[in-house]
């Protein structure tokens, strides 16, 4: 095997042999953006490993364990022109979501999931500026594990405040730390992983208290399992706060992950910018008429959202009889401290053929799936020998 080293535009490059007769040329180098190689990478939820004579339940990724609705699935099955384009700005849904919500059409953008109209926000409004500083994002931690890798790729600095012992945002500590390069902040209701859900009061005090400049994501990804009575609703704070923007999906209690469907709600001051960052064609023709059957037919949805909620009230009842401390759960998770050992007790799931997200050494979110994963999940914290004491 032979090479030769070229320059081009003070990049080296090699040319290598592959075989006998041809040569293919490549870049002795290829870089990516400094911060890449600084962010953490987004760990999805994986299945479970087979295991003899069990049947395997994947409770590592917030999904829906029920199917969408019997009449979700009929208009994906009636969608056949999927060789043409979607609506670049599905119009159709978002005339739906209006009536739906009561809230204008021209509030609402579109996106891939509402991890995908965050990131079109951020786009918008967090980024390294021309004199060549920081934006700056608050958001607590920890959150959603997306939230640093979305900011770091818009090019804004990360500022992440730890959340209190029960699991909720440290509003107080947030509203410290704004300072005149803020532009964003991130409020994740219900919390994920840790669960809790935020509280009117305390949201309206803290958009209140930081300047009308900076931008109030409300992140409601897991709004429709919300029970608590105090739970701030993020649509009621948008109504009040014209710098208050509402993140939702069809990917949790609608049972649509899979086509990525999700939506920001704001005002004309910053839909104008969003629309100039949103991803065109974003939201599928099939996606955006299955997310408009699932509204045509919320009845059903809600019945399937509360058989969750009555499975997640079960498994938390029976960790706290146990002798778990178990926050707040407000999502279709729980939320387990597990400290050090954290890689024993997702290892131990494995075993049981359940798949757990693990975070670190710090703790372990398990999805509310199957009745039978639940039992069999609650099986394993009760002989889990490093349980914490209650609280």
């Amino acid at each position: 095997m032979t090479s030769a080293l070229n320059s081009h535009d003070g990049v080296e490059a090699a040319a290598v042999v592959n075989g006998p007769e041809s040569t293919t040329p490549r870049l002795a180098t290829v870089e990516p953006r400094p911060i890449i190689g600084r962010l953490p990478k987004y760990a999805a939820g994986k299945p479970p490993a087979p295991v003899r004579g069990l049947e395997s339940f994947k409770l590592a990724s917030n999904e829906n364990p029920l199917p969408p609705i019997p009449a979700v699935l009929q208009a994906i099955a009636a969608q056949t022109a999927v060789n043409r384009y979607p609506d670049p700005v599905a119009t159709a849904l978002r005339n739906r979501l209006a009536q739906f919500l009561d809230v204008p059409a021209e509030d609402i953008v579109t996106g891939g999931g509402s991890l995908g109209a965050l990131n079109q926000l951020l786009a918008a409004f967090a980024g390294q500026q021309d004199y060549g500083t920081q934006d700056e994002v608050v958001y607590a931690w920890r959150s959603f594990e997306a939230y640093p890798i979305s900011v770091g790729l818009a090019g804004a600095k990360s500022v992440q405040i730890p959340v209190t012992a029960d699991g909720r945002h440290d509003l107080d500590a947030m509203a410290a730390a704004v300072t005149d390069r803020t532009r964003v902040v991130l409020l994740c209701t219900p919390n994920n992983p840790t669960g809790p859900a935020l509280r009117r009061d305390e949201t309206e005090r803290f958009i209140e208290s930081v300047p009308h400049s900076v931008v109030v994501v409300i992140d409601e990804a897991y709004q429709e399992f919300v029970r608590d009575d105090e739970a701030v609703d993020g649509l009621a704070m948008y109504r009040k706060h014209p710098n208050v923007v509402v993140l939702r999906t069809f990917s949790k209690a609608h049972g649509l992950a899979g086509l990525r469907v999700g939506y920001s709600i704001s005002h004309p001051e910053i839909t104008q910018h969003l629309r100039v960052a949103a991803v065109p064609f974003a939201v599928s023709s099939v996606a955006e008429q299955a997310a408009i059957a699932s509204l045509d037919h919320f009845e059903a949805v809600v019945e399937r959202v509360q058989s969750l909620v009555d499975e997640r009230d079960r498994v938390v009842a029976g960790l706290r009889e146990l002798g778990w401390s178990v926050p707040d759960a407000q999502g279709n998770f729980v939320w387990l401290e597990l400290g050090e050992t954290t890689p024993e007790f997702a290892a131990l799931a494995a075993t049981q053929a359940l798949s757990v997200r693990a975070f670190g050494t710090e703790g372990v979110r398990v999805s509310i799936g199957e009745v039978e994963a639940n039992t069999r999940f609650l099986e394993l914290c009760r002989t889990f020998t490093k349980a914490p004491a209650a609280s």
